[in-house]
């Protein structure tokens, strides 16, 4: 689904992306990890076009999509979260939902004049499906809360919830996990799950917690100082020699398991 060609993102002299190349597949749950100050940030954002890449292309089905806007991905159903929620903290999380569908009726001045009747029953069509997709998250007892308000594995799920309520087809999760309990870890590791096997999403997944890759990942990428160092299965990654050094410092193939397992 995502072809990475010869990536480069420079800051000035500092190369945060330097000649990445990998490949996503469709229907995957493909795990990024790599120490601190790796890149893997930067490459979401040159991926999901908030960046444009210094050299090298992005790929989208044999399309090059290299430097194309957010929006114009969002209306391919390429989708990112942040580490950060990006919630409407005034909003209730039910509205926050409800505000993701593009080219609803209301935003024209004509219809919300004229056309009343099918601005109303698209905002019911919305609201049941945000209702839907509340559900889905376990998430429907907040539904009426201000954004701001809810805990922070709440505005991860939300932002997951986000996604759902437009025809994404492949979605970048950053951290995931950060700061998030580990009750509410399991529930965002079961709503990806579902996503994937129940309704085909592609998802790529930056998270430090080597447990919840090890669940849900199938392919794990590892990167280090803007390269990429290895792909394969979560164990293939935990016993290669460059990995270990990235990590550790150390090349000692014995502490492997343990060590990295821990980052």
């Amino acid at each position: 689904m995502i072809r990475v060609e010869n990536l480069h993102k420079h800051f000035g002299g500092f190369h945060a992306v330097d000649g990445a190349t990998l490949d996503i597949a469709p229907g995957s749950i493909t795990g990024l990890i790599g120490p601190n100050g790796a890149g893997k940030t930067t490459l979401f954002n040159v991926i999901a076009g908030v960046l444009k890449p210094t050299s090298g292309r992005v790929l989208m089905e044999g399309e090059d999509i290299s430097g194309l806007p957010p929006h114009a991905l969002f209306h391919r159903g390429l989708l990112r979260t942040f580490q950060i929620a990006h919630e409407f903290h005034s909003m209730t999380v039910r509205e926050n939902l409800m505000m993701v569908p593009p080219r609803q009726a209301g935003e024209d001045l004509w219809n919300a004049w004229f056309h009343r009747g099918r601005v109303a029953e698209e905002d019911r069509q919305i609201h049941a499906r945000a209702d839907e997709v509340l559900e889905f998250l376990t998430i429907d007892h907040i539904a009426d809360e201000k954004a701001g308000q809810i805990s922070g594995g709440q505005k991860k799920l939300l932002e997951l919830g986000r996604t759902m309520m437009t025809d994404a087809r492949i979605v970048f999760l950053d951290e995931v996990g950060a700061g998030v309990n580990r009750t509410l870890l399991n529930t965002i590791a079961d709503a990806i799950l579902r996503l994937n096997r129940e309704r085909g999403y592609t998802f790529v997944v930056i998270e430090h917690d080597m447990d919840f890759i090890g669940r849900i990942c199938g392919p794990v990428i590892c990167m280090a100082e803007g390269k990429v160092l290895a792909q394969g299965t979560l164990e293939d990654i935990k016993a290669n020699e460059q990995v270990i050094e990235a990590y550790l410092g150390t090349g000692l193939k014995n502490q492997t398991n343990k060590e990295v397992g821990h980052v």
